[in-house]
């Protein structure tokens, strides 16, 4: 009883962990790389929208690699309509567009590309429903990751 009274009274003295640092720490369980030195980019198209990452540091190969292992194996994931990684960084069940994501699955093309930094992740769909959902998953995950990404929709480059 002393021992559980112990370590309630030390988690009472303990500040809080930041929810951002939380979900980096938990992105790096999940991505395979530290949050920390790399970078995220979301960004909304007329016709989907990409995500990138990045190393900070050109020598960081360990990391770039990581990257590049993750996001393929992320667009096996997500073209299978399975949304578990995001839902396991974020913490959520409900991470807004998942769901419609995962039924529009067959409307939606999903390209992995090697960058000179990481990998790039470019979505594609012609469905409005998918288009609709995936700007709001980019969105949102402009917003988690605090990247300062705008949320306008443009067109692709």
């Amino acid at each position: 009883m002393l021992t559980v009274l112990t370590a309630l009274f030390v988690a009472w003295l303990m500040p809080a962990q930041d929810p951002h640092q939380a979900m980096n720490d938990r992105g790096a369980m999940v991505m395979g790389f530290d949050q920390d030195k790399t970078t995220h980019h979301f960004y909304l198209y007329e016709d989907g929208g990409a995500i990138d990452i990045a190393v900070k540091d050109a020598s960081d190969t360990q990391d770039r690699d990581a990257i590049r292992s993750h996001l393929p194996h992320i667009a096996t994931m997500f073209g299978m309509g399975d949304f578990d990684a995001p839902m396991l960084v974020h913490d959520s069940k409900d991470v807004p567009g998942t769901a419609v994501l995962a039924k529009h699955k067959d409307k939606i093309a999903y390209r992995y590309r090697e960058t000179t930094m990481g990998g790039r992740l470019d979505i594609v769909t012609k469905d409005a429903d998918a288009l609709a959902a995936l700007h709001e998953f980019l969105a949102y995950q402009i917003k988690e990751h605090q990247t300062g990404d705008p949320v306008t929709v443009t067109k692709r480059k």
